[in-house]
């Protein structure tokens, strides 16, 4: 079992920047992913960021460039650095984990992002 908390969410004007956390507990060992996802009113959750344990990192096209997913060094907490934040960039964000061994995907409560001047 494995339980994700997001924390780090808000207002903020256009141009802005944001940094949202995704604290992480329970059975994380082995091969393993941390991924971001976001899913604004009427549309598909899509991925935003994703964060691999041995190190590679994936990235949106919309965002590359923008975000930053990172890793605390004792594993437990995930990151999403966003900066030049725009109007399209409204969401709900919401922290995955997905255990390469099998298994169900974690997802955790979200955090609203909302983008306005």
């Amino acid at each position: 079992q494995v339980q994700l908390v997001e924390s780090g969410g808000g207002l903020v004007q256009p141009g802005g920047s944001l940094t949202l956390s995704c604290t992480i507990s329970g059975n994380i060992f082995g091969y393993n992913a941390v991924g971001w996802y976001r899913q604004a009113p009427g549309k598909q959750r899509d991925m935003v960021a994703t964060l691999f344990s041995t190190g590679p990192t994936n990235y949106a096209d919309d965002v590359q460039g923008r975000f930053t997913i990172s890793r605390d060094g004792g594993m437990n907490t995930v990151y999403l650095q966003m900066n030049s934040l725009q109007p399209e960039d409204t969401a709900v964000y919401y922290c995955n984990f997905r255990d390469f061994r099998g298994g169900p995907d974690y997802w955790g409560q979200g955090t609203q992002v909302t983008v306005s001047s």
